[in-house]
């Protein structure tokens, strides 16, 4: 059995914002997520679908990213609130590039769009980390 690195929970609660792909980028679904925040979820038709779909798009997440240490629930739900101030950065421990959003409006939101395309896999890449040094 896989351990768990996304919440179902939270994906349901996001995808009342599915609409604009928010559940779709949590999951790392990233092209599909902007196509829903363009397109308004499909026209609302692929919104609706993801209601039903949502274990799918958790399990295959759970199977493609690395838990460990890092927490994805905790890393994107900073990103969403407090992006622009560099939080989610501060919390994977990338301190130059926390304060450079800090003073920089998540570096005029060019960050931000970045980081909603690579936050899972940053995460990824820390938790294969602390499970190295840890072994």
């Amino acid at each position: 059995m896989t351990k768990s690195t996304h919440s179902l929970a939270v994906g349901y609660i996001l995808w009342i914002f599915g609409f604009l792909g928010a559940h779709r980028f949590y999951y790392g679904k990233p092209v599909s997520g902007t196509i829903y925040f363009f397109t308004l979820g499909l026209f609302l038709i692929g919104w609706i679908v993801d209601l039903f779909l949502m274990p799918k798009l958790e399990a295959e997440a759970d199977a493609v990213f690395t838990p460990g240490p890092t927490n994805y629930t905790v890393a994107w739900v900073l990103l969403t609130f407090l992006g622009i101030f560099g939080v989610h950065r501060f919390y994977l421990g990338k301190w130059v590039t926390g304060l450079l959003y800090l003073f920089t409006c998540g570096f005029f939101l060019i960050g931000i769009i970045y980081d909603y395309w690579t936050l899972n896999d940053q995460i990824s890449q820390e938790n294969t980390r602390a499970y190295d040094y840890a072994y």
